[in-house]
């Protein structure tokens, strides 16, 4: 297994390869900025006082009301400055596209995939040719996750031991399966190649094992891989195999 998280330049963050991810990165960014100009600014503060009464004796007052409203001020502008904007852009990017399942899935050519966590490997799971769920031409693959480029991508999670946590760091996305539980997670790539997929939940002492590779392919290739996997699915197909007929109905939730 040779994928990694592409280095970025600048900022230290892996290669972003999502269609959505700078708006991550953005808000990082943003934070990063707001915190440099704070701590400049309370550096400066606290240089200036050291100056101003470096002698003299030493003197305790509970302050004046100028400076009460002084400090009460620049809390209030960094609670809602800072803070604020923060909380409305990231509440407004999830609902409009990081949780945006039904525009996701209503997409042309959008690729559905129940991904199925355990100790220590993740499972994919795609329709095959008939487009659903639960029947032979499903194609099944081991840490070995293939979408095409330009496409939604919409994954349902669930675990069969532990809580996992599926990371995609070139994708900016990272969602929890939990037992008992299916959670959900959609992105779409920009970039063609080979990415990595961590478990970002720690889950037992092979946590670190529980790597995979995200394959990015051409829309085209990622068609002809689908239909020749699925029809070595079909013709490999044993009723009496119950291992291989883990899955579910695609749930279709509504906001």
């Amino acid at each position: 297994m040779t994928a990694a998280p592409l280095p970025e330049h600048g900022y230290g963050l892996p290669h972003d390869v999502s269609v959505d991810g700078f708006r991550v990165d953005e808000l990082i960014h943003f934070t990063l900025a707001a915190i440099t100009v704070i701590f400049v600014v309370v550096a400066a503060s606290l240089i200036w006082s050291f100056v101003k009464h470096r002698s003299g004796p030493a003197l305790y007052s509970h302050g004046t009301r100028g400076s009460i409203g002084l400090v009460v001020g620049a809390v209030a502008l960094v609670l809602f400055g800072v803070d604020g904007n923060l909380f409305i852009h990231t509440l407004g990017d999830m609902h409009q596209y990081f949780w945006n399942f039904k525009r996701a899935e209503a997409a042309q050519g959008a690729v559905l995939i129940e991904v199925n966590a355990h100790q220590w490997s993740w499972d994919a799971r795609y329709p095959g040719a008939d487009g659903r769920f639960g029947t032979p031409d499903d194609v099944i693959t081991t840490d070995d996750i293939r979408i095409p480029v330009g496409v939604p991508v919409v994954v349902q999670l669930a675990s069969t031991d532990v809580i996992h946590s599926l990371y995609l760091p070139n994708l900016r996305v990272k969602q929890d399966a939990v037992p008992g539980m299916i959670t959900r997670i959609t992105f779409q790539a920009k970039i063609p190649g080979e990415y990595e997929i961590a478990c970002a939940q720690h889950c037992g002492p092979n946590h670190y094992k529980m790597r995979a590779v995200l394959t990015v392919l051409a829309p085209d290739a990622f068609r002809n891989w689908l239909a020749d996997a699925g029809e070595d699915a079909r013709r490999a197909y044993d009723p009496e195999d119950k291992e291989a007929h883990w899955g579910w109905e695609w749930r279709r939730f509504e906001p």
